[in-house]
């Protein structure tokens, strides 16, 4: 306390109180009411496994469980040990959960029905990339998971037709980061926040309210190995963009990249190519969770001109598509060098 009897405050920040992740989902249950009750448990399941695949990142070499199982998943990606190991901890974790009816995983080929909706109770299905950038690991880079929740609909016929639901329908979407720290950032469609493990508590404290995404800033974010196959847009983008002093921010992992954009602005690219020319990145377990934070953060995302990544009506809970996201400014100035003739 100050002379004044007020708290004291910490890094110059206005929001003094010290909030932990469940306190801000308990403080978020009387502003609405997906926050309540069985959604709140689920965001605590994916609390507890962050914290859990976190412990396994930062231990991996000790442990052994570094490099790749031999094996491939539904995506036909080499699949790496801490895939499999982060895959299972979300699936037992979020398992236990009575508001769980279906998680769906970037790892598995089908989803997994845990529950109906009978007695009422209202229910949810989760996906979610258990371990991006996992070919990171080796060389002790940034990985992360990244999840979407969205409402399940118990009159669907068929698991996946529950699933297959627009990005804009998503109830809440998120990612963990595990690098230098280890970041939780969540939008519950009120704003995006931001956490950080503290160790010495082993709680998620919040150090962000409403992120918003910075204009101006003159960074791009793609693999640019991949330049002779994208289309000529894209080209004409990235030669406007180094003849007007743009750079270029690339870590290999999605979280990762959005997580610097989400912070210092810029834009983020995955565009077709040759070789995958639906796009790479999966809509429902990548695009849409990260489309979400995107725009909650003041941002824009597109899978092409025309074209917002959360309208796309899925026809397949693997689907890829293109991405275009970031700060609205550095988004419209690749649209229109694809627009161009």
């Amino acid at each position: 306390m100050n002379s004044a009897g007020e708290p004291l405050t910490h890094s110059g920040r206005d929001d003094v109180r010290i909030m932990t992740l469940q306190a801000h989902i308990l403080e978020e249950q009387a502003h609405q009411p997906l926050a309540g009750g069985t959604f709140s448990w689920i965001l605590s399941a994916l609390s507890i496994s962050a914290k859990i695949i976190a412990d396994k990142v930062r231990r991996a070499r000790l442990e052994n469980v570094l490099g790749s199982i031999g094996t491939e998943n539904i995506q036909g990606e080499v699949q790496q040990k801490l895939d499999v190991i982060a895959n299972e901890v979300l699936l037992r974790t979020l398992g236990g959960r009575e508001g769980v009816a279906i998680v769906a995983s970037e790892e598995n080929e089908e989803p997994v029905i845990l529950r109906d909706d009978r007695h009422g109770i209202p229910r949810y299905c989760v996906l979610f990339d258990p371990l991006d950038g996992s070919s990171n690991l080796d060389v002790c880079g940034g990985v992360g998971t990244i999840f979407s929740i969205l409402a399940h609909d118990g009159r669907a016929q068929r698991a996946e037709d529950s699933l297959l639901q627009a990005g804009a329908r998503q109830v809440a979407a998120g990612y963990v980061l595990y690098g230098s720290s280890t970041v939780f950032v969540l939008t519950l469609g009120r704003g995006v926040d931001m956490f950080v493990l503290d160790p010495s508590v082993g709680a998620f404290m919040r150090v962000e309210r409403n992120l918003r995404i910075p204009s101006g800033n003159k960074t791009y974010s793609v693999n640019e190995g991949n330049r002779r196959s994208f289309p000529d847009g894209y080209k004409r983008y990235l030669d406007w963009a180094q003849d007007n002093g743009y750079s270029s921010r690339y870590a290999g992992a999605m979280v990762a990249d959005v997580h610097r954009i989400l912070l210092k602005g810029g834009v983020f690219l995955y565009p077709p190519t040759s070789k995958s020319p639906q796009g790479k990145l999966r809509l429902m377990y990548e695009a849409n969770p990260m489309a979400m934070l995107v725009e909650q953060a003041g941002g824009k995302t597109m899978a092409g001109p025309g074209q917002r990544i959360m309208d796309i009506q899925p026809t397949a809970i693997h689907q890829r598509t293109p991405v275009v996201l970031g700060a609205t400014d550095q988004v419209d100035a690749v649209l229109a060098h694809l627009a161009s003739a």
